[in-house]
């Protein structure tokens, strides 16, 4: 990757990182339906605008994969990070949800013939599990309360972004440039979710703060729509490959806005398995293993 690549990486890891930051300041006066509604719905207006200045429409015979998509990749794991963030500190949110990749090994072993487990995988999968473990800690064998519920229901979301992840696989031999895919799914996590806001909270009774209101903006045209502009820049640059780098930054940002802006804390088993999940996700991507091995080949050369 080039210097402009390495600074939208970064860029994507405070974005990602503070959309934890704007959930927690968000839970504390609006509805878990009413902010992931609100999120999808602007990010797809958003979403909409860019695509429509490309010259481009969501083509008609991918919709049915957009409605999968928009399920297990936006509706799912938006609700069950944000009614997780309304009983965890937004830091241990964000770790927890940095397992996505360790799912995604598992996922794409079971679910594809050409993505099979490998020692390092394996290796990285149970280094990262273990430290779910530790961070989870010894509540989850007695009374599952409500922040080992909270763990659960993050780590929920991880396992649902996984399955994306190797669902939206077929997009690519549908010819279908990723844009359209996001502008798709979001559209149709906002059909799924607007209703069910509007049945349930009915959001025209709430009067949020400035702070609160500010925040599902943010979630939506910054967090989502800007985020996914970056992301598929990225990936198109650079591969899939380095695009996993920005698991490694996301919870960094998450803990320090946290920290400093919400005096938000972390007890030391939950920065244990911060390091078990980055060395496991390190294991997963393999350049650890590779950079001894390109040094003594250089030596030896």
């Amino acid at each position: 990757m080039g210097l402009v690549e390495w600074s939208l990486l970064l860029a994507l890891s405070v974005i990602w990182g503070g959309s934890f930051f704007f959930v927690a300041v968000a839970v504390e006066e609006i509805p878990v339906l009413t902010i992931v509604a609100g999120r999808v719905a602007l990010a797809a207006a958003g979403l909409w605008v860019v695509l429509a200045a490309s010259g481009r429409r969501v083509p008609h015979r991918t919709w049915g994969a957009c409605l999968v998509m928009g399920l297990v990749n936006n509706a799912l794991p938006f609700a069950l990070i944000v009614w997780g963030q309304s009983h965890l500190a937004s830091g241990v949110a964000a770790i927890l949800n940095a397992t996505t990749p360790l799912f995604g090994v598992i996922v794409a072993h079971l679910g594809t013939s050409d993505e099979r487990i490998s020692f390092g995988r394996l290796a990285g999968v149970l280094t990262g599990l273990a430290g779910v473990a530790v961070m989870v800690g010894g509540a989850a064998l007695g009374d599952l309360d409500s922040a080992v519920w909270a763990q659960i229901a993050i780590l929920g979301a991880a396992l649902c972004y996984a399955i994306a992840g190797v669902f939206g696989r077929r997009f690519a031999r549908l010819g279908v440039a990723p844009m359209q895919i996001a502008t798709g799914q979001v559209t149709a996590s906002t059909l799924m979710l607007v209703p069910l806001a509007l049945m349930l909270d009915q959001p025209w009774r709430l009067s949020p703060s400035l702070a609160a209101t500010a925040s599902v903006l943010g979630l939506a045209l910054v967090c989502t729509a800007l985020a996914y502009v970056i992301y598929f820049r990225i990936l198109a640059a650079s591969g899939a490959v380095n695009i996993l780098l920005v698991t490694f930054l996301v919870p960094v940002t998450a803990i320090l806005l946290g920290t400093v802006l919400l005096d938000e804390t972390l007890v030391p088993r939950h920065l244990v398995g911060l390091a078990a999940i980055a060395i496991g996700l390190a294991l997963i991507d393999g350049r650890l293993l590779r950079w001894p091995r390109a040094g003594r080949s250089r030596i030896s050369g």
